[in-house]
């Protein structure tokens, strides 16, 4: 289909075991959505392709990625999603106007420390992998403002989280977290922190810092402070149960 914008071609939900030949001899598609079959390989003549801006690969069985990847200098968004990937390959750092990148449902437990060349990423989805503690090359990426680390296995968050100053939303929902960083609270941007279903205990007193939280939120959806199911230490449930202006007028006080 040619759009307005882009040249683009689906094969979505084709029953594909592998690519058919024909794709690496159209290096005109600008959009590929490959997404939903059985694929368990992408084979090195990707990178053909250089005009790619959009690649969906999710919903595949697909165990790697080509090093070949790395050629698609013009891909700003890329979905890799519900895969079984347990790394991913350091070439794809070379895709330098990368703005969105989604990892989320594989069986990743680390990037390469290449990664701190994507510095046009904003939005990164690493959910339901196998993190046990962030990426410390995640924390060079200065324009993030989404990142979702969600159904991991970190048990804390680095100090240096502070330097993701754009982050507007930070998800880490479903982890073993058992304390939130005093430096967490001077990301001013932020606008939904969601650490549900954590084993978080206390709060930082710097809380209130973050200014655009606008409430206490239980909708998954809504922005502001998620902190449900976590064995806050009393008096801080009775004191949520008041919303968070008086959340941050008690912290505040007790600080």
């Amino acid at each position: 289909k040619r759009g307005l914008r882009y040249v683009s071609l689906s094969l979505i939900m084709k029953g594909m075991t592998s690519t058919p030949d024909f794709l690496w001899g159209l290096p005109e598609v600008q959009k590929l959505n490959l997404s939903r079959n059985q694929l368990v390989v992408i084979p090195p003549s990707l990178g053909k392709l250089d005009r790619l801006v959009v690649l969906n690969l999710g919903g595949n069985c697909l165990k790697h990625l080509p090093k070949e990847i790395g050629l698609l200098r013009n891909l700003k968004v890329l979905f890799v999603n519900m895969n079984c990937l347990t790394e991913v390959p350091a070439e794809l750092s070379l895709c330098r106007k990368l703005e969105v990148l989604s990892l989320s449902h594989n069986c990743i437990s680390q990037l390469p420390l290449s990664f701190t060349d994507l510095t046009s990423l904003r939005k990164l989805n690493l959910s339901n992998n196998r993190f046990v503690q962030i990426p410390l090359c995640i924390f060079a990426l200065r324009s993030l403002d989404f990142l979702h680390l969600g159904s991991n296995r970190l048990e804390n968050i680095a100090e240096s989280v502070q330097y993701l100053v754009n982050l507007q939303i930070f998800i880490v929902e479903n982890n073993n977290i058992r304390s939130l960083p005093r430096s967490l609270c001077f990301i001013n941007a932020l606008e939904l922190l969601n650490v549900d279903y954590n084993a978080i205990q206390t709060l930082p007193d710097d809380l209130y810092l973050l200014r655009r939280l606008p409430r206490i939120a239980w909708n998954p959806m809504d922005k502001g402070l998620h902190l449900a199911h976590n064995p806050l230490s009393r008096p801080l449930p009775e004191v949520i149960e008041g919303g968070l202006d008086v959340l941050f007028n008690y912290l505040r006080e007790k600080k």
